[in-house]
């Protein structure tokens, strides 16, 4: 498929329902099977389960018990999915697509562009030592 790598671009969204304010950003994966994109899913919800009120915390676990083999099957059908949790007037939403991956050019390659040469790698400063600034 001329060089193209089909997989699942996920990410992370909050929003506030208190607010008419758009969606925030948060996170971002590429994975490359149904497998790894749901995973993703599980790892995060698992993680925040302590930090959820009881009737969010029960929507999490439905998912990751029963919703999250439908969301697997329907990844593998390269359907997109997305699972949601709302919590104190905040929803959580994370999402995966299908998505084709471009390949990149090597960097390492003979043919860089002229102006690949003309940046200098960054130095690193010397580490803050206490007993400098005493």
């Amino acid at each position: 498929m001329n060089g193209y790598t089909r997989g699942f671009w996920c990410e992370c969204w909050t929003e506030d329902l208190t607010n008419a304010e758009q969606p925030a950003f948060h996170s971002s994966f590429e994975a490359h099977s149904a497998g790894q994109a749901d995973r993703w899913i599980a790892i995060a919800l698992r993680t925040i389960t302590p930090a959820l009120d009881s009737r969010a915390s029960d929507e999490a676990w439905e998912w990751l018990y029963e919703g999250r083999i439908e969301t697997r099957r329907a990844l593998l059908c390269s359907e997109p999915c997305s699972v949601s949790i709302d919590q104190s007037g905040t929803r959580i939403t994370w999402t995966a697509r299908p998505v084709l991956f471009l390949p990149l050019a090597h960097r390492l390659d003979i043919n860089l562009p002229a102006c690949a040469h003309d940046f200098k790698p960054y130095r690193v400063q010397q580490q803050y030592r206490r007993s400098d600034h005493r």
